[in-house]
């Protein structure tokens, strides 16, 4: 019996070499066609990036929108504001003036007033 173990052992590394040589042509086939499909990729890789380049593209340029939107509407904040603060300032020198007696200042601080108004007026329109 003893005979018998030792043969099948020396043997089993022969069939297990034998099976691997008979699949070396099968493995080396699909190797050879994984090869000629990563040849291809660089193919779709080259249309991928001008998908993309239009992609970032667009985003910036709604970035950019949007920027500019949120900036828009900070100026008009602060012109508002400033309107607001004018016209307090041309009511007070109003109220202060004689009847029959107007400053320069409040015909200055009237044309302010309308220049920023005009401004306020554009840029509520926008970018149109």
């Amino acid at each position: 019996m003893a005979l018998c173990e030792v043969s099948v052992r020396t043997r089993l590394p022969v069939w297990t070499l034998l099976l691997c040589v008979s699949c070396m042509p099968v493995l080396s086939r699909r190797g050879f066609a994984q090869t000629s499909i990563s040849a291809q990729s660089p193919r779709q890789d080259v249309t991928a990036p001008i998908a993309n380049e239009d992609e970032a593209r667009n985003r910036i340029a709604n970035e950019m929108a949007k920027k500019a939107a949120k900036d828009r509407v900070v100026a008009l904040k602060h012109d508002t504001d400033r309107l607001l603060k004018l016209s307090v300032e041309l009511k007070e020198f109003v109220d202060k003036s004689d009847e029959n007696v107007l400053s320069v200042d409040v015909i200055r601080k009237a044309d302010e007033i309308e220049k920023l108004a005009k401004s306020v007026k554009e840029k509520m329109k926008g970018p149109n």
